[in-house]
């Protein structure tokens, strides 16, 4: 994708498409025969000046990180998909995300390229993004040893920035005492844009400037997670800079047990819409506390955000549209105050395991105290 004249952004893989292959290069392709069971890579056509500034995967490297043996050419992939058509009237593909139609950026023109050419070929051109994120939602054991790397590493980092706190002045300079920590210890990097937003910027939820200078008597949210072998961590914490006033106290306060009261309830078989009532009930009773629910629109008004999403590939991994919490997922939990004619925002997101008899909090040894 172009960043700027004639650069590229950086390349990130398609998430339901790492997950069944691990190749992480662009353009190449994935078919399975569900009947015969056969499989094949693509191996895209790459040309000299492409080889030359960016390299490629060569086909032995991507039979060995994927396990399949077979890689074809672009050529080869008409005549198979032209085979293939002729006992599979309906063929699926991974399509534009889940609720995409609310997104309010420019979508991955490849998924549309894709179905084009396969509406060419096949009868029914059908999306299996859905079935895929039912798959993913439960994690492997191996899958969540990769997602403890992730937080265990932003744990670390969340340790070190809180000591080294009193002598930052800027936004960046926290960012970046978490970029070093990571990389230095072999992450991928950050999992998402870090959010470090202090003061009034704390009441923009996706806040990802992280360039003003650390005012005393402020609050500072760190919304931040390392990627580790492909997996995410999902970290918040809100810390004071200088001396909290007892506004500043009492609004954390409230979070905190909100944020503990939430992740109580949290267990196998659990009713998604019945979760929703109860952090419901738990946050407009917090808000009462501190004197803001007046009316029922001030809920959203301070707490304008979900409080859980799925954690994985994605930061934001698709559950499948589950009815229930099931053994196997891994959420956030992140309740949030934001008082916008205060300059105060606080968020404390843990990240849960639902276990076969309840739920395990995997960031837990990191404190949440102010």
């Amino acid at each position: 994708m172009q960043s700027s004249n004639d650069s590229v952004f950086r390349f990130k893989q398609e998430a339901n498409f790492w997950w069944l292959t691990g190749i992480n290069k662009p353009d190449w392709l994935l078919v399975i025969d569900g009947l015969s069971k056969n499989t094949w890579l693509v191996n895209p056509n790459i040309s000299d000046v492409h080889q030359v500034f960016y390299g490629s995967l060569q086909s032995d490297t991507a039979k060995k990180i994927s396990g399949i043996d077979k890689v074809i050419s672009q050529d080869e992939l008409t005549v198979v998909l032209n085979n293939l058509s002729k006992k599979h009237k309906v063929v699926y593909m991974v399509g534009d995300p889940i609720n995409s139609k609310y997104f309010d950026f420019v979508l991955n023109p490849a998924q549309q390229k894709l179905r084009q050419k396969l509406e060419l070929i096949f009868d029914d051109v059908q999306d299996c993004n859905l079935n895929l994120a039912k798959l993913r939602a439960i994690k492997q054991p191996s899958e969540i040893i990769e997602i403890k790397k992730a937080i265990n590493l932003t744990v670390e980092a969340f340790d070190i920035v809180k000591q080294k706190l009193p002598k930052l002045e800027f936004e960046y300079q926290v960012e970046a005492e978490f970029s070093y920590h990571f990389r230095r210890n072999g992450a991928d990097g950050h999992a998402f844009d870090p959010i470090v937003a202090s003061g009034q910027n704390a009441c923009t939820l996706h806040y990802h400037d992280n360039n003003s200078v650390l005012k005393n008597n402020n609050l500072i949210i760190m919304d931040i997670g390392a990627q580790i072998g492909g997996y995410s961590a999902d970290i918040s914490r809100t810390y004071a800079v200088g001396r909290p006033t007892k506004r500043q106290i009492a609004v954390h306060q409230a979070v905190q047990t909100a944020h503990q009261q939430i992740i109580d309830i949290i267990r196998p078989g659990l009713k998604i819409a019945d979760y929703q009532k109860h952090v419901d009930v738990i946050m407009q009773s917090a808000l009462r506390e501190l004197n803001l629910m007046k009316t029922t629109d001030d809920y959203h008004r301070y707490f304008p955000h979900s409080v859980s999403h799925g954690l994985g590939v994605d930061t934001h991994d698709s559950l499948g549209q589950p009815t229930e919490f099931l053994p196997g997922m891994v959420i956030t939990v992140e309740p949030g105050i934001y008082i916008a004619q205060e300059g105060i925002g606080v968020r404390i997101e843990d990240d849960i395991l639902i276990t076969t008899t309840g739920c395990q909090n995997l960031s837990a040894v990191l404190s949440t105290s102010l």
